[in-house]
């Protein structure tokens, strides 16, 4: 019964969420996911490894699969080539059971995650400035922020 209600909370929080409280979202379960992946590596506790490594994995390719590369302009190209070069990092690390490649993943996504709070905090910001007038300053602002990190 618990666990019914915290998904459907959940899923909600998806539904509602913008799009870059949406890649907040998915930063967060690439992020938890790398830590039990890792977790499960030290306990050498394989399976439960490549489940956590799996979905990681599957997070940062939907992470890359939604960038929009045409509006997105370099940044959009910057955060693909991270993006390849995290996946490269994860199966290297799996494949030679490295766990400071593990750790280095787990850092760069903590600091993706870091920044794309801090836009997340700034749209809501303009999204409020909007809806209280102001409307021309804010809408070319909000137009930057999307232009520039457009997933």
């Amino acid at each position: 019964m618990y666990q019914a209600a915290v998904n459907s909370y959940q899923q909600t929080n998806f539904l509602t969420a913008n799009p870059a409280r949406l890649v907040i979202m998915c930063y967060d379960g690439a992020i938890r996911s790398l830590k039990l992946a890792r977790k499960a590596y030290i306990a050498k506790d394989y399976e439960a490894k490549a489940k956590a490594l799996q979905k990681s994995l599957d997070i940062i390719y939907e992470l890359n699969s939604s960038l929009d590369m045409q509006r997105g302009g370099a940044v959009a190209q910057n955060l693909r080539a991270l993006y390849t070069y995290l996946t490269n990092m994860l199966i290297e690390a799996d494949l030679k059971r490295d766990i400071d490649l593990f750790d280095k993943a787990i850092q760069m996504l903590e600091e993706l995650h870091t920044a794309w709070k801090t836009i997340g905090t700034n749209q809501e910001e303009i999204s409020a400035s909007a809806s209280y007038g102001g409307m021309s300053a804010v809408n070319g602002k909000a137009a930057s922020v999307n232009q520039g990190l457009s997933v």
